[in-house]
């Protein structure tokens, strides 16, 4: 498959997290930037929020409103190579703890929701999914040192603040999204290129793996060095990854699991960090690229999955 892509916004930071809305805007984040932004129609970008530390993900409530996922500063940004393209960098020197917060689309007001699970603080949360009951699953990737991994988790809680519930341990947990049917998440785990499904038993709750020490059931995991980032689901059941070093979309069969290899879709962009599906068919597609600083919009062969509230 080769995508035919319209180059819709640049000169950006580092785009995450989008969002298509019904007027035809585009909500997205810009870690490096730290805010929350809406590129609209006429290809004009304004700034709804800002978010200090490193606002990751994005996800429309049941309320309306905006909830984020902030890294609280993880990454700091570097020039990478000839072409001095943008990439995270592992050093932190303004780290101070993720979290999930709650932005009123209409005033911009910013209020927490989340900073801790049982008295210790969110590491680097990342990916956020609503389901059709009003909760939310997010990822915490967690972080890497030198000589240390802190690992990441799934988590699920609401927009009144109920104590938070860890769904699984996941090493580097990042994309997150629901199967048609709502009965399965959907989790990518960055470095080690590998996609996970976890069979949901309950708000907040999934089945236990096959063997110890998994989360769930391995859907496939890359070959060589590649990177998952974010995801979206499309109506059949597809899984559509970001994924960073192989520059682009790979897109994963649930049904057919590792029986067959997953197909990659290429996009001119080292870290093609996220998508997501809008338009009144659900075909047009709008990808990030965020080394590069620039967001692509082009149309899919498939619908995607519509959002418990995508508006």
């Amino acid at each position: 498959m080769v995508l035919e892509l319209k180059d819709v916004a640049e000169g950006l930071g580092f785009p995450e997290g989008p969002v298509a809305m019904s007027d035809g805007s585009l909500l997205f984040v810009d870690i490096a930037r730290e805010t929350l932004a809406r590129l609209l129609p006429n290809g004009r970008v304004e700034t709804v929020a800002s978010l200090p530390g490193g606002p990751n993900g994005v996800a429309i409530g049941p309320d309306g409103a905006a909830y984020v996922c902030n890294n609280g500063g993880v990454y700091s940004f570097v020039p990478f190579g000839d072409d001095h393209i943008t990439v995270p960098a592992p050093t932190r020197p303004n780290y101070r703890g993720g979290s999930i917060q709650r932005v009123d689309l209409t005033s911009g007001e910013v209020t927490l929701l989340y900073d801790a699970y049982e008295g210790k603080r969110l590491l680097a949360p990342d990916d956020i999914v609503f389901d059709a009951a009003g909760g939310f699953w997010f990822t915490d990737t967690g972080y890497q040192e030198p000589d240390l991994l802190r690992t990441g988790s799934l988590y699920y809680g609401d927009i009144h603040g109920a104590p938070l519930k860890c769904a699984a341990s996941i090493p580097t947990a990042n994309g997150v999204g629901l199967s048609p049917d709502g009965r399965t998440v959907y989790v990518s785990d960055t470095i080690f290129g590998r996609l996970w499904a976890l069979d949901i038993t309950g708000p907040g709750t999934v089945a236990a793996g096959p063997l110890p020490q998994m989360p769930g059931r391995v859907v496939a995991t890359l070959p060589g060095y590649q990177w998952l980032d974010s995801l979206k689901v499309e109506a059949g059941g597809r899984v559509c990854v970001g994924t960073i070093f192989n520059s682009g979309i790979t897109v994963f069969d649930p049904t057919v699991g590792e029986s067959e290899a997953p197909q990659h879709v290429a996009v001119p962009d080292l870290f093609t960090t996220n998508l997501c599906f809008g338009g009144a068919d659900m075909m047009d597609l709008w990808i990030t690229a965020s080394s590069t600083g620039r967001i692509y919009k082009t149309r899919w062969p498939r619908p995607g999955l519509r959002l418990a509230h995508q508006c």
